[in-house]
């Protein structure tokens, strides 16, 4: 390895992190000592040290004083950073997930707008429905949709699922939300009217299904 010690402890901590998510280190697995790693990848057991810590922090590894460093069960210990930082294994379908997630939880922030909007949010959401409408550039269209869906967000009044999505989507790190990723969405202009329709008039439940319908296009 070449590179600042900064950066020999990013290169370790990637190639474990990788082999931790890709499987290669099962729950419960020790690691090899930091020793053996740094014999492994020629490094310093110092960078393998302060990779060791980062893996601790993400909630992969228990580092034990005098003892074993053991691979975690990140499947219950970690959280969605997990996604965010590194190569994710294609075998987790991130980009899937997070799709999924977003259908999900797009559907019941509908649902709780439809609920807990006031007035003004609720008159927003129809001329923002409309103002999409009006433009044929899917382009264009897509900046309007995903202005839309802050305001329907925001109308929900929960700011896990508002974090939720940010983490999700809205970075595009995991999953696009581009023009092209939902394009069967955009292109039914008449299916988010009758979404911001059912949000403006208090018809949660019909919100819901409107909205889970259009969000599940794109998966």
């Amino acid at each position: 390895m070449t590179g600042s010690t900064s950066t020999f402890s990013s290169q370790v901590h990637a190639r474990l992190r990788a082999d931790i998510l890709g499987g290669r280190y099962a729950p419960g697995d020790a690691l090899p000592s930091e020793r053996n790693l740094s014999e492994e990848l020629q490094t310093s057991r110092h960078v393998v040290r302060e990779a060791l810590k980062r893996l601790q922090q993400a909630g992969l590894v228990a580092i034990s004083q005098g003892g074993a460093t053991r691979v975690r069960d990140w499947r219950h210990h970690g959280g969605l950073e997990l996604l965010l930082e590194g190569e994710v294994p294609e075998s987790l379908n991130a980009a899937r997930a997070a799709m999924e997630m977003r259908a999900c939880i797009g559907a019941d922030a509908a649902r709780r707008a439809a609920q807990r909007a006031d007035a003004a949010q609720r008159a927003q959401l129809v001329a923002r429905a409309e103002q999409l409408a009006a433009v044929e550039d899917l382009a264009a269209r897509n900046a309007h949709y995903e202005i839309l869906w802050d305001e329907i967000v925001d109308g929900a009044d929960n700011i896990a699922y508002r974090l939720a999505l940010t983490t999700l989507v809205a970075r595009q790190k995991i999953a696009s939300i581009d023009t092209d990723a939902v394009k069967r969405e955009l292109t039914d202009a008449e299916a988010i009217r009758a979404l911001a329709r059912a949000i403006a008039d208090g018809e949660d439940e019909q919100a819901h299904a409107r909205a889970r319908e259009l969000l599940e296009r794109s998966i």
